[in-house]
């Protein structure tokens, strides 16, 4: 099983690609406040855990991030997203 997911076009873009096993995120904040905190807590979240390569985040101008997740890490990645409203729903297929 494999989750999918819903966000709000109007807050966040995101695309989703694989990279090698890992699995790459391009996400945009269409609107910076207060989505740039919440994806700050969700970095945040990842950094201060004991695992270093879990999920690695790379910032770029205009609210625009490069995340790449390791596939273990995948479904905590988005119920964190989740849990800081970036996403609007998560769902078992």
């Amino acid at each position: 099983m494999k989750l999918s997911y819903d966000w709000d076009a109007g807050i966040v873009r995101i695309q989703e690609s694989g990279n090698g096993d890992d699995t790459e995120f391009q996400i945009e904040l269409v609107q910076d406040q207060p989505y740039a905190a919440a994806m700050r807590r969700v970095q945040q979240f990842f950094e201060d855990n004991q695992v270093h390569t879990d999920v690695l985040f790379y910032l770029y101008p205009g609210h625009k991030y490069r995340v790449i997740v390791r596939k273990d890490y995948y479904n905590d990645f988005l119920l964190e997203l989740l849990k800081h409203r970036l996403l609007r729903s998560l769902e078992w297929n």
